[in-house]
């Protein structure tokens, strides 16, 4: 197959989005399709490595990974770098991860003459002020707008498709393809009825991510529960915070563990160590990090925002609480903690629930998702 696939990016950094926009490049590289992915801003060379090895070129628009300032200037640097990358590789379809400036490379690429364009949402729209331009781009230049779960996609468009091989492409659509976990992931295989009696946090630290709830809930926990300890995967913005809450709260540097960045690679050494695994997020469109917990065998306690909803199946494989409350954090933990025999059930049904979110199930749709746009 020879057909040429533009994949545009704002940024190549290590997150959950990068991780996703791998695992495309990835199954299209496997069906025989030709991947360029366009980095507009900030990379990190780890990253651009990591698309290279799955088998994509990587074009890096901003030579030092800066963004330019005001939204003009933004929009005269990407009409020269896409058009600069149009003209080399000849792409006869367009995958944009819609993140700022989402908007922008559309309008480009269409006026170069791109006329199969898929976009992909990877939040649902609790984060957006107005969707005006998302449905604007839907009806008139994007051929299908992709959602990571199918409360995303109604959050955006009212209504939900989840696609498969029966689903027939009208002219402008708009559907989910649930993220996925790694192609080479191996499923955990842990004893059920052990426990380490340790929480985890797997997360960018920053406010969407409701990292500031964690100390509290963690502090409640210690107060029946002093034998548990957290462990803290991830760094941020709130870092600072979170650890002057550690010493308002009095809790001991025994009991938390800050790992800070930790490489993608090596998530799964911090999963074994962990029971129950936190996911606080405000806004979440799918909640990768729970997915990877629940395949390693960890219960999930999550916060009831976005597509958590539709990942963790409250009270069978993982446990939801309201957004915004330590206090209900902590107890939603602490039923987990009072009863082995519940603990035990929800890792062995979150091992269960993770297997639909397998690489090859993924791969099947996008594969037949772009034979229906050929």
């Amino acid at each position: 197959m020879n057909t040429s696939v533009l994949i545009g990016i704002p940024c190549l950094k290590t997150g959950g989005t990068e991780i996703q926009t791998l695992h495309l490049v990835e199954a299209l590289t496997s069906e025989g399709y030709h991947c360029v992915t366009v980095c507009y801003f900030e990379y990190e060379f780890s990253m651009v490595q990591a698309f290279e090895r799955a088998g994509s070129r990587v074009v890096c628009l901003s030579a030092y990974g800066r963004r330019p300032e005001g939204n003009r200037e933004v929009y005269k640097f990407l009409k020269i770098g896409l058009k600069r990358v149009v003209d080399e590789y000849r792409p006869k379809i367009a995958h944009i991860q819609y993140m700022a400036p989402g908007a922008m490379p559309i309008v480009i690429l269409h006026r170069l003459g791109i006329k199969t364009i898929i976009a992909t949402l990877h939040t649902d729209a609790s984060i957006y002020k107005s969707l005006h331009m998302i449905h604007f781009l839907q009806r008139h230049r994007v051929t299908a707008f992709t959602c990571v779960t199918e409360i995303a996609e109604r959050s955006f468009f009212g209504n939900s498709n989840l696609f498969g091989d029966d689903y027939s492409l009208s002219k402008r659509n708009h559907l989910t393809i649930p993220n996925c976990l790694p192609s080479n992931f191996v499923f955990g295989d842990r004893d059920e009825h052990k426990t380490t009696k340790t929480i985890g946090l797997v997360a960018r630290l920053e406010s969407i991510k409701g990292a500031d709830l964690a100390i509290p809930a963690f502090a409640k926990i210690l107060e029946t529960n002093p034998e548990y300890r957290l462990i803290i995967v991830g760094d941020g913005k709130m870092r600072p915070l979170m650890e002057q809450q550690q010493r308002d709260f009095g809790i001991a540097s025994d009991r938390i563990e800050w790992t800070g960045k930790v490489a993608y690679e090596r998530l799964g050494e911090f999963y074994n160590q962990m029971d129950i695994v936190w996911v606080p997020s405000r806004s979440e469109g799918f909640g990768l990090s729970a997915i990877e917990a629940m395949a390693q065998g960890c219960a999930v306690v999550a916060s009831n925002a976005g597509g958590l909803a539709e990942v963790v199946h409250d009270g069978k494989d993982g446990l939801l609480f309201q957004s915004e409350s330590a206090d209900e954090l902590a107890s939603k933990t602490k039923q987990l903690i009072s009863s082995t025999e519940l603990l035990s059930t929800m890792r062995r049904n979150a091992i269960t629930n993770a297997q639909q979110y397998t690489f090859e199930n993924y791969a099947k749709r996008i594969k037949s998702l772009y034979a229906k746009l050929s």
